[in-house]
Formats: C-alpha cells, structure tokens, sequence
C-alpha cells in the first residue's frame, strides 16, 4: 500500500511494519556479507516513503520532524543499518523543504526527482584530514571556479548510502577560503565510489569513500555557503537518536522472547519467572519510556517553533542524542545479560545490535560537544 494514500500516522505505521518485515530476515545476510540492503532501499522508495518529507507543494507529503522520526524508529528495530542510511536522505530533504534556502530552480528540480523518480542524496562532508566536520575543520576538498564551471576534487568518507545515491552534497573549501556546498551528481565525470568500509557496526550501511577528481560542477549547483562548526541547529538530525532507539527496542523485544521460552533444567518454567530478570527487563521499559518522552517530546517543540525559537534548541536537541543514545547503549546491554553467554553468539540478532548500537556514539553531535554546551549554558545562567 502506498504511504501518500493515507493520512494518519497509526496508518503509516501499519504499512512501515509490514513492509520492513522482511528486513529484518535480510539483515543478518548484510551484515555478515557486507553488503548494502538495496532492496530495503527500494521497498521504502515502492511505497513511498522517500517522499514523505518532500513539501506538499511540491509534491511530496511535507511530514514534520515527530510524524517521520517514529517511522525510522520502526525501521530500525527491523535493521539499524538501513535506518539510518535513509535517514539522512529522509533528514536533509526535511531541512530543505523548511528552509528553501538552496536556488529555487535546484531546490524544485531535486524535489520533482525525489517524488516521481525516487532519487535519493546524502551529504558528503567528512574527511580523514579534517575528522567529525562538527568540530570545525575545513575541508581539504577543494573547488575552483573555471568559466561558468565549478571544478570540485577531493576524497569524502563515511559517506553513507554510497551505492544508492544519486546525488552528494560535497562540501568543499573555494579559493577565497570561504567553504559552500556544491550539489554533485552521481554520474558526473571523475565521480567514483571506492568500497572502504568494513566496520564491526552498521556493516549494511555501505559508508564508502566518495572520490571527486577534476568533477566539474555547473555554476548553479553551488547551493550554499556554510560554516564549518557553525551550524545552526537541525531537528532533523534526532533521525539518529530514533534510530538507536528502534535498535534497543530490537535488543528489548529479543531479551523479551529469550525469557518466555528459555527454560533450564534447574526450573520448573521459564527465566522469565525469576526476579532479576524482571528487574531487568523492566529496566528496559522504564529507560524507553524515557527516551521516547524525551525524543517525541523536543520534536514537536521544534514542529511548533518557529525560527527565532528553534535557534535556540541547540543544546535541547544535543541533549536528547546524548541521553537516548547512551540510553539505547544500557538497554541492548541490560537484554544481552537477560539472554547470557548465548547473545556472544554469531547466529544471535542481539550481537549485532549490541555492534550497531555502539555507533551512535560516533554520530553527530558527539557527546562531548554537548556536554561543554550545556555547562556553558549553565554557568551563563549561574550569572543572572
């Protein structure tokens, strides 16, 4: 069923869950091969759901921030890896269509591609040299302009979703040192994809190195200036905290079913009876009940801020990557204890949650970043 025929979100939940029933079949092949679930990827492009944050005005759905988030929650708990790998794309498409800050001609071109050829994009910005662009470096990938060209060459990592995109958005450092955004095709020459990423988490995610040799850009495809560090805050960027959220959901669900039907010979039932796996399992419950409150809870601040307010949810929207993630982190830990020795096993799902999870630490804003914020918010406050 398609996902723009219906209008509530209980709806699109239902078709979410049917649909990514088979990821999670599929996932264990993934991980264990190393290979990219492009099926995953175009079952949510066959119902629609690559669309969904498109504005209605263009065509797309025009989701806000805590109808979209709890469908990649969903997702998620099927397989992390392709969770978060449409959430960028699911994520940047949000940002675009609220801001409409890209060339107008761009912007409706990208957007018209997206709902009716189901093209996907994903931001080029790390570099080995420079590390996490969060923390400020520059980018050495450099860009020149020649005529009414732009001519971009570089070398971008951890690009996500590499085999699947159709376009990047490669930040790049120009000659008068300011550093924009240049909205690169796929099949632009001198584009190519190097298969670098062999991680022990999100194997699936296909986070390959993105190399750009003398690509030449047209003049309009120069989107927009950033600054690296800098940012403004993004809402849409709590797609990674649902993401580990739906994975320590997996981990909970997994821990769950052990229990019910796990029965050692020095029981008369199950594990599920004895009192330190209750308080375990209901540990679980209790930390995502948190996390979910805290989650949904800034989303729809920021769906019902408007500008002037969401510039001031930087350390609200670090926060609750922080906590959720580190939440999500305790919760597969607690499910592994509730299981035993056997979830070390390779055969059992919940190692490779235990894997994936652990890359949230990793992901945009790191935990550090945001602790300092809010010590610094709260000293400022200390003076009033």
């Amino acid at each position: 069923m398609q996902l723009h025929k219906v209008t509530t979100l209980a709806e699109r939940k239902k078709i979410i869950r049917q649909t990514v029933k088979a990821f999670a079949k599929r996932a264990k092949i993934h991980d264990e091969e190393n290979t990219f679930p492009i099926e995953n990827i175009e079952d949510l492009k066959n119902i629609g759901y690559t669309s969904l944050t498109v504005p209605k005005s263009f065509g797309g759905q025009g989701l806000p921030l805590s109808e979209w988030l709890p469908l990649q929650e969903i997702i998620a708990e099927a397989d992390g890896s392709t969770a978060l790998s449409i959430g960028w794309h699911m994520g940047i498409v949000s940002q675009l269509g609220e801001r409409l800050h890209w060339p107008r001609k761009i912007s409706s071109q990208l957007f018209r591609e997206i709902v009716q050829e189901g093209n996907l994009l994903n931001a080029a910005a790390s570099e080995a040299e420079t590390g996490s662009p969060t923390r400020g470096g520059k980018p050495t990938t450099l860009a020149h302009k020649n005529g009414h060209l732009w001519i971009v060459s570089g070398r971008k990592n951890f690009t996500s979703m590499a085999p699947a995109l159709d376009y990047f958005i490669v930040s790049a450092t120009m000659e008068d040192g300011q550093v924009g955004n240049f909205l690169i095709h796929h099949s632009a020459k001198g584009v190519r994809i190097e298969e670098t990423w062999n991680s022990i988490a999100m194997r699936g995610t296909a986070s390959h190195d993105l190399h750009l040799d003398q690509v030449e850009v047209p003049e309009d495809h120069f989107v927009e200036v950033i600054h690296p560090g800098n940012k403004r805050p993004a809402g849409w960027l709590l797609h990674i905290p649902a993401c580990y959220l739906g994975i320590a959901q997996a981990a909970q669900n997994y821990a769950i079913d052990f229990a019910k039907f796990y029965s050692p010979n020095s029981l008369d039932g199950t594990i599920k009876e004895l009192p330190n796996v209750q308080a375990k399992i209901g540990e679980n419950e209790a930390a995502l009940m948190q996390a979910r409150y805290f989650l949904y809870g800034v989303s729809k601040k920021w769906d019902s801020s408007n500008e002037e307010e969401q510039h001031l949810m930087q350390s609200e929207l670090g926060a609750v990557k922080y906590h959720v993630v580190n939440a999500a982190i305790g919760i597969v830990d607690r499910a592994m204890r509730v299981v035993g020795a056997q979830s070390l096993f390779k055969n059992n799902a919940i190692q490779r949650y235990y894997r994936d999870v652990r890359a949230g630490l990793h992901n945009p804003p790191m935990d550090d970043l945001t602790l300092i914020l809010l010590a610094k918010e709260a000293f400022q406050r200390s003076y009033k």
